[in-house]
């Protein structure tokens, strides 16, 4: 479990998140909210690639909180990012080899296929300028999901995925979650993302406004983003 407490970041004289208490268990958590509401820098403070300007991260009754993004990967936390990075000189086959420890090419094939990719296509390809920005969210995902991971973040995992590939990705989450009982923590604008959680987490300028489920949260979001299209705020 991952119990924040009393969590505030401020970024350049500006409070990004306040006072975010909230505890994770191995479930599929979502966070979701209007832009600007603070969501990707939890994530980002989950995985120790921010630190919180005060409060602090409790990981099965253990202090984190000033453990780097380092410590908390070789205790199994994982992060898929928004935007991918590109690795020029790097194979997708050198990748997923990295993340899972497992040579067979075959094995390596399972996981590019679970997120809609012709493993044989895409094994020997380099992660570079050759691949769309699609490709690289759906292999990045692919080599979080092959580590198998106590701790899985997914930032977005459904920007510039086409409609074929977000609904494969949607059941490959569903399955690697009920197969593996690990933690999932994600960001989503996505109802059937959202439709996934055990657990929703609805921000709203740096506040937790709700945690709930579905139909307890989903009212208030459609609210929210109502005002924010009358009110012009992105």
């Amino acid at each position: 479990m991952i119990e924040l407490k009393n969590i505030c970041f401020e970024q350049n004289g500006k409070q990004i998140l306040k006072n975010i208490n909230l505890k994770l268990d191995n479930e599929i958590n979502v966070i979701t909210g209007p832009n600007g509401a603070g969501k990707s820098t939890l994530a980002k403070i989950i995985m120790g690639i921010e630190n919180p300007t005060s409060g602090s991260i409790l990981y099965n009754g253990q202090d984190i909180t000033d453990f780097s993004v380092t410590d908390r990967a070789k205790m199994g936390f994982s992060f898929a990012f928004q935007q991918p990075v590109r690795f020029k000189g790097l194979k997708v086959n050198d990748l997923l080899k990295i993340a899972t420890k497992n040579n067979k090419e075959i094995a390596l094939g399972n996981y590019l296929t679970k997120v809609g990719l012709c493993a044989k296509e895409y094994l020997p390809r380099e992660l570079s300028g050759s691949l769309s920005g699609g490709e690289l969210k759906r292999i990045e995902i692919a080599s979080v999901l092959a580590k198998n991971s106590e701790i899985n973040i997914f930032d977005e995992p459904e920007a510039g995925i086409d409609l074929w590939s977000f609904n494969n990705l949607v059941e490959t989450f569903s399955e690697y979650q009920k197969t593996n009982n690990n933690m999932i923590v994600m960001i989503s604008h996505q109802e059937k993302m959202i439709a996934l959680a055990d657990k929703i987490i609805l921000l709203s300028g740096g506040e937790i406004i709700k945690v709930g489920k579905k139909e307890q949260v989903m009212p208030l979001l459609g609210t929210m983003l109502v005002s924010c299209n009358k009110c012009g705020v992105n």
